[in-house]
């Protein structure tokens, strides 16, 4: 149950990172649409797998779990868009790609072992 809850831990701790990028990167009409859509999707991927681990059964928890994996997929796709608009903060956005990325593999595995 711990590796769960860690888990947890590590999609916040995602979602805050992606919040603080997007707090630094300038206000401009391209930004503030990818702002939008990626701290969204960021932070669904938490909310989902915490409505994941209260899921009603198997089928939900199933569910739940594919949902998180698309939102962590959508924060990948958001962040290359804000790593083309903010090339100059590539040190920071690169390493929120690669989790996101490792968070959508996470997520398959538990699913794959879950079916």
């Amino acid at each position: 149950m711990a590796r769960q809850f860690d888990l947890e831990e590590r999609t916040t701790k995602f979602a805050k990172a992606v919040i603080e990028i997007c707090k630094i990167v300038p206000r401009n009409p391209i930004n503030d649409r990818v702002v939008g859509q990626v701290v969204g999707a960021s932070g669904s991927v938490g909310a989902n797998y915490r409505e994941a681990n209260d899921a009603l059964g198997k089928k939900d928890f199933i569910q739940r779990m594919k949902i998180a994996r698309r939102e962590a997929k959508e924060s990948h796709h958001w962040l290359e868009l804000l790593l083309v608009a903010n090339s100059d903060n590539e040190n920071n956005i690169k390493p929120l790609i690669k989790e996101a990325d490792e968070l959508k593999r996470i997520l398959s595995t538990i699913i794959e072992r879950s079916q």
